[in-house]
Formats: structure tokens, C-alpha cells, sequence
């Protein structure tokens, strides 16, 4: 019996009904905006408001019977050598895709989707574009990604489980930047929901008399008590997100030589990542994070989607005390300690960050600080002598630790890197994953005698940076790490 009859016999699957339920989901956040709105103005909604619920009824029933529809009409079903999906409203769309192309599959689950008992099975592959399968139950999803993944490289090595959830690690959750972005980005949204249903905030009573009593107030002690209200409120909702996405993290190794990340509170997340698509991991340490002693590890692997979804889904390890982190990170890669000595760069590296610091910071604040001084008030002209004799100190302290943090290396496998100061990021990619090397300098850098030197890998962020590297060294250490690449230039 030829292939294509044993295609024909393999029959399709259908979609769960409930995945209508969860098509209609998205009515949630406008009548829970609308509702705010009513709550805000004690009931006295515009016309805007108005029209937009009744728009809300009218496409209700649109999009009831369009889910409806789109589940009687997908299907799939996974063949010996392929992966195929049945799709469409109008245009029939019939996608086939060779399970040899196809780089992971990661289950989710967002709150509504585990209360009905139903995940996402997100499918992706190589030059033929993601696919999704919504929404399947929870065996149904784990089978088909047993089925998908049986292409996979087979023999992990070492310790199965490389971590697991530490409710310890929640301390590290503040010193990330969710502490006060975190604040800013949900008073973004409401600011955006209400204004998108015809209120302004402004307006409303208790927001408009609180801006009053403070302007009203001793500014010298609100100010310091508003930021301090600011970092506890962000400080609990960083603890909030971190347990949300952490919560039962667990890392470890598969039977069939996969990575896999299980975590999440309320949406459940599954990665994987198959051993052969790895190229190397990361080893992050904002500076905030680092002064605690914690660490994060991502992961550069290919098949996980564009760069938003790549950093959204390479995540191995959450902020956690930094010696679990390296632990973790050599487990992971099977060999590179980051601790160890790295070769430093040149002294000018020094000199330029701190010429960086003074000319991009301290001088123009300096003097935007002067002209306002001169055009509105004196004080400002005070505050123009006063900063730079603050903002020196801090700037050159900034730059003698992105200094001290520049290293690069290799051991038998790997590239080493190391560079930064806001966030410390120590690199390790695989030699054999390098693909193409691109050197970069400005006036100034040439000037210098240094030279940016980048890895091409295609994977992660495809492309990783040591700055500032010695121009006359850079050419045989790129030729060390990855032989062949350069040997007709250096000829």
C-alpha cells in the first residue's frame, strides 16, 4: 500500500464544542469596561457607551454563529510523516506540514480555557509559519503532542529534573521592573478603557479631590510617601505576576531529548524545546536583581517564533538566587561556567563609557536645566550647578562596573560573552551554532582601536554583541570561536 492511501485512512479529528464558549471570550473586556464606566458615573453612561453595547449584542450573534461554524469545519490529524489542518469560514485551507519541520509544541491555558478543561496546542515549524489547534482537552492535547514530537532527538543526559518551584524565590520578584512599571502600565490601561467608553478620568469625583488635597499638601513629605505608596503597590503586584507565571515551574528533561517549562497559576504554559534546536542559554542580572544576589536564564534556542514570542517562551528560570541560576545554566548546556575568568578588554572601553555618560546624560540635562533656570525661575538655576556635581559621581560609578563587566572567552564548545551594567547578560553559544560574524565600529570607535563584534545565530535574538573589543584581536578570536567563516577574508 503506497503512502497517500495511508494517508487516506488516517481519520480527522474535530475540535472540542466548548472552544465556542471560549471564541466568545472576548466580550469580557468591553462589558467590564462598560461596567467600570457605569460604577465611575454612578450610572450615567454616554451615548458612546450606549452604542457600544448595543454593537456588542449585534456582534455576539455574528461571532456566535462564525464559531460555530469554524468548529464543525477544522479539522486535523497527524499522518506517519505529517502534521495536517482543515480550516476556514469562506476559503478552504488545507496546511501539511512534515513532522521533521516542525520545532516545538507548547501547551497553554488561560483561566477560562482550564475552567472549561480545554488547552491551546500551539505547533511551530520551520519556514511553514505557526500553527494553533484551539482548543482541545487536556489528553487530547498531550497525545497530539506525543505524536508530533516523536521525530524528536532521543537520549537526555544527566539529571532529569533541573528545577523546580521555590516559593523562597518570590523575594526576587521586586527587584525587577515590575516594581514600578508594573504600576504605570495598569494605570495606562484603565486610563485607556475609560477613555475608550467617553469618561474622563479626570473628571471623576474621588481621582479629581485627590489630585487637589495633594497639590494642596506639604510636597516634601507627599512626595516621598506617594513614591514609597508606588514601590509597595508595585512591589505586590510583582509578587502577584511572578507566582501567576511561576507557580509549579518545573524544568527538566523528556525521555525524547526535550526541554521542556511547565509553569503558571491561572494560564498554564508547556514549552518545549528540542535538544538539536539549542544554541546556547543566557545568564541575565539587572542591576536591581543583582544587587540582591538573584539571576534569570533564557534560553537560545530556534523554532519558537519572532522575537516577541522568542522572549516570551525562552524563559528557563526565574529571578532566583544567582548560584541556582549558574547551576541551572551549566545543567542545561552541559558545560560553561560563567564565574569563570574572561579575557578583559582594553582600557578605552573604560574611558569611552564614561565620555558616553557625561555627553549623553550629565551635559545636556546640565544644560536644558540652565536655559529653563534663565527663562522661568532661579531655582532652576540652582539645580543646573547642583546636578552635575550629583549625576558625575553616579555616571562614573556606572561606567567603572560596565567596564569591569566586559569579558569574553571560549572553552572547548562554547563562546563566551559578557557585557552590560543596567542588566549584566553573560552569554554562552555553542561554536557549531555561529553562522556569520559581523564586526562594527563608528568614527569614534575606530578611533579607539575597538571594534563591536557580533555572533550570527539562528536562534534567539540572532545575533549577540561584545562590545568594545580589541580591533586587532577581534578578527583571530572570531576565527577561533568559529573556523572557516573568516579564513578567506583573513587570507
Amino acid at each position: 500500500m503506497n503512502r497517500l492511501a495511508v494517508r487516506a485512512e488516517v481519520a480527522w479529528r474535530t475540535l472540542d464544542p466548548r472552544m465556542i464558549a471560549v471564541h466568545c471570550a472576548w466580550l469580557l473586556a468591553p462589558l467590564t469596561s462598560i461596567g467600570l464606566a457605569a460604577l465611575a458615573t454612578g450610572g450615567r453612561l454616554g451615548w458612546r457607551a450606549w452604542s457600544t453595547l448595543g454593537a456588542l449584542v449585534v456582534t455576539f450573534g455574528v461571532l456566535s454563529a462564525a464559531g460555530l461554524i469554524r468548529w464543525r469545519r477544522t479539522r486535523y490529524r497527524v499522518t506517519a510523516d505529517h502534521f495536517e489542518l482543515r480550516s476556514g469560514l469562506v476559503t478552504r485551507t488545507l496546511r501539511s506540514v512534515p513532522l521533521h519541520r516542525i520545532r516545538n509544541v507548547d501547551l497553554t491555558a488561560s483561566p477560562l480555557h482550564r475552567l472549561l478543561g480545554l488547552t491551546v496546542v500551539a505547533i511551530g515549524t520551520a519556514g511553514d509559519g505557526d500553527l494553533r489547534v484551539d482548543a482541545l482537552t487536556r489528553a487530547a492535547a498531550e497525545r497530539l503532542r506525543a505524536e508530533l514530537t516523536r521525530h524528536a532527538e532521543v537520549g537526555a543526559t544527566g539529571e532529569p529534573v533541573l528545577a523546580a518551584w521555590n516559593p523562597r524565590w518570590v523575594r526576587y520578584a521586586p527587584l525587577t521592573f515590575w516594581i514600578f512599571g508594573g504600576v504605570f502600565v495598569v494605570a495606562g490601561t484603565a486610563y485607556r478603557i475609560l477613555d475608550g467608553v467617553g469618561v474622563e478620568p479626570w473628571r471623576i469625583g474621588f481621582l479629581r479631590q485627590a489630585f487637589e488635597d495633594f497639590g494642596a499638601s506639604a510636597l516634601w513629605l507627599t512626595v516621598p510617601l506617594a513614591v514609597l505608596a508606588l514601590a509597595a503597590l508595585g512591589a505586590l503586584g510583582a509578587i502577584a505576576l511572578h507566582v501567576e507565571n511561576w507557580w509549579r515551574f518545573r524544568l527538566e528533561w523528556t525521555d525524547a531529548g526535550t526541554l521542556h517549562v511547565r509553569r503558571g497559576l491561572c494560564t498554564t504554559r508547556s514549552v518545549s524545546m528540542e535538544r538539536r534546536r539549542l544554541r546556547g542559554v543566557v545568564l541575565s542580572e539587572p542591576l536591581l536583581l543583582r544587587a540582591g544576589g538573584g539571576a534569570k536564564v533564557t534560553a537560545v534556542v530556534s523554532g519558537l517564533g519572532n522575537a516577541e514570542e522568542n522572549r516570551r517562551r525562552s524563559a528557563l528560570l526565574p529571578p532566583a538566587p544567582r548560584a541556582e541560576a549558574l547551576r541551572v545554566a551549566s545543567r542545561v548546556l552541559g558545560g560553561p561556567w560563567f564565574d569563570r575568568a574572561l579575557r578583559r578588554h582594553p582600557r578605552v572601553a573604560l574611558r569611552r563609557r564614561i565620555l558616553r555618560g557625561l555627553s549623553l546624560v550629565v551635559l545636556p540635562l546640565t544644560a536644558a536645566l540652565a536655559i529653563l533656570g534663565v527663562l522661568f525661575t532661579p531655582v532652576l538655576l540652582h539645580c543646573a550647578w547642583l546636578f552635575p556635581l550629583l549625576a558625575t559621581p553616579v555616571v562614573w560609578w556606572l561606567a567603572a562596573d560596565a567596564y569591569r563587566n566586559l569579558g569574553h572567552g571560549l572553552d572547548e564548545r562554547h563562546l563566551l560573552a559578557r557585557s552590560g551594567t543596567f542588566s549584566r547578560d553573560s552569554v554562552a553559544l555553542r561554536r557549531s551554532g555561529i553562522v556569520a560574524w559581523t564586526f562594527s565600529s563608528s568614527p569614534f570607535a575606530r578611533r579607539a582601536g575597538v571594534v563591536t563584534l557580533t555572533a550570527a545565530v539562528a536562534a534567539g535574538e540572532e545575533g549577540y554583541r561584545i562590545p568594545d573589543l580589541a580591533a586587532a584581536e577581534a578578527p583571530g578570536f572570531a576565527d577561533e570561536a568559529a573556523p572557516g567563516i573568516l579564513t578567506e577574508f583573513l587570507r
